[in-house]
């Protein structure tokens, strides 16, 4: 079965699919077919980074889907790796992201960490803003930036991210950091929206998917949905793949909404932003 994805629009214009494809940890030799699997269900929008790995596996599928599919429909994400901040590494970081992809422009390219300990996001977001002129990518965004490094951003380049990715889920809500978003234009992306796979066990949740005849992930990528906020959950099966785009057909109740938000613990399965760098 295949669906079709709601899309938004970015601050700056380009439409965006509300649920995408996340490509971390999948094996580079797995990607091209999962990521192809992932378009015959439906998704348009495949989320990779340079630290993946596997980004000439997205770019083969990618190809692959362009002998047939509009360039328009199809919406690649990739991010600038730590050890590639500053000006000209950014550059460069970008041309290898491109060559392994294949693509002749980038939907959307993020710097991954902020690394705050090196003190080089500022100059590596600048060279975003110059890839962006020159029309090599579309959009440009970051990942795991909290609020004192997104006003940097702000008051230093006077550019504004149009999408930050985070980890986020129900156990890890980031309230204060999504109105700032909401007071910025900045569109909220989560990864990890599942807790990595943590808050599928959750009772509040497992209650919930009973009632509605749901599974536990469509519940909770529901809950991010009607939430507005983007998701791009990874699944390495043909059966999760698509049943993760399963979730146009229902809705949570107000009652439902306010059960999951009540989960939140401030918790974290992944790294601090502060202490990654």
């Amino acid at each position: 079965m295949s669906f079709s994805v709601p899309r938004v629009a970015l601050a700056d214009g380009t439409p965006i699919d509300v649920v995408g494809y996340g490509v971390y940890k999948v094996p580079p030799a797995d990607t091209a077919h999962l990521c192809s699997t992932a378009l015959d269900a439906g998704y348009r929008l495949l989320d990779t980074a340079a630290l993946y790995g596997n980004e000439a596996g997205v770019g083969e599928a990618a190809r692959a889907y362009l002998e047939t599919g509009d360039r328009e429909d199809l919406f690649v994400t990739s991010k600038v790796w730590n050890d590639d901040h500053g000006h000209d590494a950014t550059l460069r970081a970008f041309d290898a992201s491109m060559d392994l992809l294949g693509l002749d422009r980038l939907d959307l390219y993020l710097i991954h960490w902020p690394c705050p300990s090196r003190d080089l996001y500022v100059e590596t977001w600048r060279a975003l803003g110059r890839l962006q002129a020159e029309g090599r990518v579309r959009s440009i965004g970051v990942s795991n930036f909290q609020r004192p490094h997104l006003e940097r951003l702000l008051v230093e380049t006077g550019v504004v991210p149009v999408l930050n990715q985070i980890e986020l889920h129900p156990y890890l809500q980031q309230h204060d950091l999504r109105s700032f978003h909401e007071r910025h234009g900045i569109a909220t992306q989560a990864w990890s929206p599942l807790g990595r796979g943590n808050v599928l066990q959750d009772p509040v949740v497992g209650r919930i998917a009973a009632e509605l005849g749901r599974t536990p992930a469509q519940v909770i990528l529901r809950w991010h949905l009607q939430h507005g906020i983007l998701t791009i959950p990874k699944a390495s099966s043909r059966e999760r793949i698509s049943s993760n785009l399963d979730i146009f057909g229902f809705v949570l109740t107000d009652t439902h909404l306010a059960a999951l938000d009540a989960l939140d613990r401030d918790q974290r399965f992944g790294s601090h932003p502060d202490r990654v760098g």
